[in-house]
């Protein structure tokens, strides 16, 4: 009787030993097959971008996103304006420059290496105190107006551009900045930015802040600072102009899309909203990046796994085909 006890505790003993070896053989098998992304590359490096304040708030959150996966990697990120940015850019002073119009040919001869990343627009503000308000919201702005405000002078007071009562003169805006909202505003009445009248402001926050602060003024901003980019509702103190787009001097119900920014996105995106004003993002380079790892992994990542972000952040996303040929910019 003793001896079967023993023989039965020698065998609980062996097959425990058994089972457990096979849970660690188990656990190792799938320590090694399973999380990838324990083995991934580490990357690190600094990588500096100034530039436009249109794309500035984007840039900002694809490099804290990409840094919560690759916290090696240290980001310098200024805004100044596109021009600044494409000129620190081609000066060295920056691996990236954020430019938010097209890229001259002199900047393209200049060894310019332009990689779009993202589409925004830029949209004409006023102050939600303004005297007027109600007729410019229901006539709109026609392109043919917003040249003669900005472009020849020839209207100076709100009854003028939008047949209101007020007779109050028209305040207008532009900006001091060499930037790229100013010359897309300005191409959407086939002009330069030297070409636009008002008084200058510089950047996009300053031009905003102005609009508040004056019931009588009229300017334009890149639609991140018109709107929150959190509750995507309308600043606190602006009011955007709506573009009558088929010039019958009325907003139709297809044309209100601007009470939150993601109907405006959804307008951009379609091709509703014109373009100019609506236009691509690019960061910019001076030479192809392909012997820089830490700035050609990070535009690479930002035209994949980064584009996740583009919407939530108050942009609109490329078409796949553009991220792609905008991707193999990079070989």
């Amino acid at each position: 009787m003793k001896r079967a006890i023993i023989i039965s505790s020698v065998s609980k003993g062996i097959m425990k030993f058994i089972n457990n070896t096979f849970l660690l053989v188990l656990i190792l098998t799938c320590t090694v097959s399973v999380p990838k992304s324990y083995s991934q590359e580490k990357r690190s490096g600094q990588i500096s971008i100034s530039g436009a304040f249109a794309l500035y708030p984007m840039v900002i959150k694809w490099a804290d996103e990409y840094k919560k996966t690759y916290p090696g990697v240290r980001f310098d990120i200024s805004a100044g304006g596109a021009g600044k940015g494409i000129s620190d850019a081609l000066n060295g002073m920056v691996e990236m420059g954020m430019v938010s119009r097209e890229i001259y040919p002199e900047e393209l001869k200049n060894g310019a290496y332009p990689i779009a990343v993202t589409k925004d627009a830029v949209v004409a503000v006023i102050s939600d105190k303004n005297p007027a308000l109600n007729d410019i919201m229901t006539r709109g702005l026609r392109r043919e107006v917003g040249n003669d405000i900005w472009i020849t002078g020839r209207y100076t007071t709100w009854a003028q551009a939008f047949g209101a009562k007020s007779k109050s003169p028209i305040h207008i805006y532009t900006r001091s900045d060499a930037c790229g909202a100013a010359e897309i505003w300005a191409k959407f009445f086939d002009k330069k930015q030297e070409d636009l009248l008002g008084i200058g402001v510089f950047g996009d926050p300053g031009l905003a802040q102005a609009i508040k602060n004056d019931p009588l003024g009229i300017g334009f901003n890149n639609i991140g600072y018109a709107y929150d980019a959190a509750t995507k509702q309308l600043l606190k103190g602006i009011k955007v102009i709506p573009v009558d787009l088929n010039g019958n001097g009325k907003i139709d119900n297809d044309e209100n899309f601007y009470n939150s920014m993601n109907d405006l996105i959804a307008a951009i995106a379609s091709g509703k909203y014109p373009s100019p004003p609506a236009r691509e993002l690019f960061l910019v380079l001076k030479g192809n990046p392909k012997n820089n790892k830490t700035v050609t992994e990070f535009i690479r990542w930002v035209l994949s796994d980064g584009q996740r972000f583009v919407n939530e952040a108050g942009y609109i996303s490329l078409p796949k085909e553009k991220l792609l040929s905008e991707l193999k910019k990079l070989q």
